[in-house]
């Protein structure tokens, strides 16, 4: 059963995707200069995102934006 969901939109419709706990679902978005990839996940019981720029066909830079709960917020 599916625990995460994407879609994407572009010049052939919308297309969607389905992640399990076990899974996760890993998505990208690229142009000629780089990418964007985000991924969302299971960590320690609770949903994760990590979003990133990372290199796409030899061009762009690998940098994490953010890494932690899908919610934003940090528990204590």
């Amino acid at each position: 059963m599916a625990h995460f969901y994407g879609t994407l939109q572009g010049n052939r419709g919308e297309a969607t995707r389905m992640g399990s706990k076990a899974s996760g679902l890993t998505t990208y978005a690229a142009s000629w200069k780089g990418a964007v990839r985000v991924t969302v996940y299971i960590h320690d019981g609770k949903d994760w995102v990590d979003v990133s720029l990372v290199q796409w066909r030899g061009a762009g830079t690998n940098r994490t934006l953010y890494n932690g709960p899908v919610s934003g917020v940090q528990s204590k």
